[in-house]
């Protein structure tokens, strides 16, 4: 039998403490027979935009398409470039692609995992219509300089916030920093719904509109069409589940920190391992806690051994994957680099301190060869 047994994730062990309360909001919507839009919607979006001190939010059917309306409504057409991540899910590029724009690739800030105005700003030419950036791993990009880098060339700044929820930058929560910011309320997300959902964040009353239109087929109003749009609508079942986890998300990300506080405290110091840094100013939420090591692989297997699941975030640069071959430089990057040492270790409010202990001591036998000194 394995050691510890500790997953990588418990999807779950969160939602069981909330089970009264979400089968309160099932029956909720259930009693009123209303499924998609509606009241429950509608109050969500609220809360939500309360939530990122953001004037509006809308619901979506998904992350991917919050990214991609995002962009939709600040401008983004066919032959236009946006410039995007490196490192990153897919997804960041694959909204880029569906209005028929070219991604542009910016690497990330030496020694860390998001990019930077410095990687940037060179990739900004006449055809440039927007910049997405990504708060990876719930770390806030150092946003400042870049939305000066957008203002200066009239382009649009869009955050991608999927895995950002409740972050904050200098005490501005993410999704409130840019002309527009995605997120996706996917199960394993920090808030996280019982299906797929996403949310689109706006201080424009033309983008909102614009969004409220692309969702619901092109119309605001049943049969008028003004716009070519789609079906992409938040249904009430998941925005009343989501209302209530929203509620916990800022103990569950609490308790995130704690986690991460102790593999920091923990694993620092150890030759050959690189932890995750967090610029000043910064309130990371911790969706993943990444570290870096050229023993990746070895070190995978060796938590394996005892029960400790990991992941890899994520195993190949966008531009390395079959359908972006084409966008990539022919050369080793920085990126190149990150996708073959970057290890995450388990995370989340499911996990106790005694769990999180025993992640550390295990990376630190690995590496030393022995158990950890205790204080």
């Amino acid at each position: 039998m394995s050691e510890h047994g500790i997953p990588f994730l418990d999807l779950q062990a969160a939602t069981a403490e909330l089970r009264p309360q979400l089968d309160q909001a099932w029956a909720r919507v259930l009693d009123r027979g209303c499924y998609v839009g509606g009241d429950e919607v509608e109050a969500f979006e609220r809360e939500f935009a309360a939530s990122v001190a953001s004037p509006f939010a809308v619901g979506v059917g998904n992350g991917l398409d919050a990214l991609a309306f995002a962009l939709q409504a600040l401008g983004v057409r066919e032959g236009d470039e946006v410039v995007v991540p490196a490192h990153t899910f897919i997804a960041t590029w694959l909204a880029v692609r569906m209005l028929g724009a070219t991604p542009v690739a910016a690497e990330p800030e030496s020694g860390r995992f998001n990019v930077s105005a410095r990687t940037i700003e060179p990739l900004i030419g006449a055809r440039t219509r927007a910049v997405v950036v990504v708060h990876l791993y719930g770390e806030p990009v150092e946003i400042e300089p870049i939305a000066e880098l957008c203002k200066t060339h009239r382009i649009a700044l869009v955050e991608d916030a999927a895995q950002a929820h409740g972050a904050r930058r200098n005490a501005k929560p993410v999704g409130a920093m840019g002309d527009a910011a995605a997120f996706s309320f996917y199960p394993a997300k920090n808030l996280g719904a019982l299906g797929d959902a996403g949310m689109l964040t706006t201080a424009s009353e033309p983008v909102r509109e614009q969004v409220c239109r692309l969702r619901n087929y092109g119309a605001l109003a049943k049969y008028e069409h003004r716009i070519e749009g789609r079906n992409s609508r938040l249904d009430s079942l998941q925005a009343a589940l989501l209302r209530v986890k929203l509620q916990a998300l800022p103990e569950w990300n609490q308790r995130r920190r704690c986690i991460a506080a102790r593999y920091s405290q923990d694993l620092a110091g150890i030759d050959g391992l690189e932890l995750p840094q967090t610029l000043p100013g910064n309130e990371p939420v911790w969706h993943l806690y990444s570290i870096r090591t050229s023993r990746r692989d070895e070190l995978a297997r060796f938590l394996a051994t005892t029960g400790i699941e990991t992941m890899l975030h994520y195993p190949a640069a966008v531009y390395r994957t079959p359908p972006f071959a084409a966008f990539g430089p022919d050369r080793i990057t920085d990126s190149d680099r990150i996708a073959n040492q970057q290890l995450s270790l388990p995370m989340g409010p499911h996990l106790s301190e005694l769990q999180a202990g025993n992640v550390a001591d295990a990376v630190y036998r690995y590496f030393r060869g022995s158990a950890r000194p205790r204080a």
